[in-house]
């Protein structure tokens, strides 16, 4: 670990951020723009699709990659792969040549970018961040992307009222550029020692090596199940609110507009918590104690009487989703050797990107059937029942502990 981690830290968090603002502002562009210009269900669907499919799909590759290459080239040449679609998705439409479905195209594009990016990112930060600070350093990423989450909507929409969308294409470019020009000139981190060897295997060995290594460990199994049975859970509680508020409480904008300044306030809140705290001493009594709480304010959002508590309870549920997020990520990065971290961070994300999606196939059509709070309550009733198991698994508990140096 060079004794230079703190400076390598700055310096990464600055080029992801710098990088995460002008793809959030693209992002909502291309969503709101979407939205205005075709007020369709169907072309929505689309673009959601545009955005998850590709990712699921080169998910497996990229933790391969990131296995077997450098992590800081990968994550160039995803940002530059980003980077130029936007660039030649900006041309055309200042020529005049946009159309909607040249934006489904290009958010395909970003979406495999991001793919690449991903697992690289989260295999990347122990090779520069000792392994007792991770947590913190988790945390304060996750802050930073909350309070980009935050001004990006603000941004976004400000600039697309002055400006055409071209413009906001333009500046996501010049961000990937800067960010691009920090790992690139600044940022000097020697490669895990993988990528600097002649790689001896084919890519579908390393695959089917990754999948075995996940079998073979208990932790991970267990681990990865109770993940993907917690993002069925609460899906409901990410998706159904936007529906939730019009219908029970008042179709007016700025009901909408609040609920997600308090999302976004309530992330950031709790990544500061956890940074400036770090969690318990066992990780996986952080992610027991986190979820037993968002699974007690998921029941609560379906009992709320009035918008106010609603809003209450959402600024609650949000404030303890990075205490929830950081340790499962922090648990992964200390445990997992590094020549498999790529792949199994790109497992977890194929997890989260697939089980989300369908969770909303069923709740999605279900909420036209029934209320929307009985789906909220019913949700949070079994992420109760989840809670618990998860607390009388003694694999994860030992997985959960931390290393031998960070108790010296």
């Amino acid at each position: 670990m060079s004794s230079n981690w703190k400076r390598n830290t700055v310096l990464f968090l600055a080029s992801q951020t710098i990088s995460l603002l002008g793809s959030s502002l693209v992002q909502f562009a291309i969503t709101w723009h979407i939205a205005l210009e075709t007020r369709s269900g169907l072309i929505m669907t689309l673009s959601i699709i545009c955005g998850y499919a590709p990712n699921l799909l080169l998910s497996p590759f990229a933790g391969v990659w990131a296995d077997r290459y450098n992590r800081k080239m990968l994550m160039i040449v995803s940002d530059a792969l980003i980077a130029l679609s936007t660039l030649v998705m900006a041309i055309l439409f200042m020529m005049g040549y946009g159309s909607v479905w040249m934006l489904l195209v290009v958010s395909a594009v970003r979406s495999f970018g991001t793919s690449i990016q991903t697992p690289a990112v989260s295999a990347f930060l122990p090779q520069i961040v000792p392994t007792e600070k991770l947590t913190r350093v988790n945390a304060a990423n996750q802050t930073i992307m909350s309070v980009m989450m935050l001004l990006s909507p603000v941004v976004s929409g400000a600039l697309l009222s002055v400006s055409p969308i071209g413009s906001i294409f333009f500046i996501d470019v010049i961000t990937a550029i800067i960010a691009i020009a920090i790992l690139l000139f600044f940022l000097h981190v020697p490669a895990h020692a993988r990528a600097m060897e002649k790689q001896k295997t084919t890519y579908f060995a390393d695959l089917r090596g990754g999948l075995m290594y996940i079998s073979q460990h208990r932790f991970l199994k267990a681990f990865f199940l109770f993940l993907a049975i917690d993002a069925f859970l609460t899906a409901p509680a990410i998706f159904l609110p936007t529906l939730q508020v019009p219908r029970a409480f008042g179709d007016e904008v700025w009901r909408l507009t609040v609920m997600e300044i308090t999302f976004s306030v309530g992330m950031m809140l709790g990544g500061l918590v956890m940074t400036a705290w770090g969690g318990f001493k066992n990780r996986y009594h952080t992610i027991i104690v986190a979820n037993m709480v968002l699974s007690l304010f998921l029941i609560a959002l379906g009992v709320a009487p009035d918008y106010w508590i609603y809003i209450s309870v959402i600024g609650v549920l949000d404030l303890f989703i990075p205490m929830y997020n950081t340790p499962i990520t922090v648990i992964l990065q200390e445990k997992i050797e590094d020549d498999f971290r790529g792949r199994v961070f790109s497992v977890m994300g194929m997890i989260s990107g697939s089980v989300t999606p369908l969770s909303m196939v069923i709740f999605g059509p279900l909420s036209d059937m029934i209320s929307i709070k009985s789906i909220l309550i019913v949700s949070g009733i079994g992420l109760v029942i989840l809670t618990f198991f998860m607390m009388r698994s003694k694999v994860l508990l030992e997985a959960g502990k931390p290393l031998q140096s960070e108790n010296t």
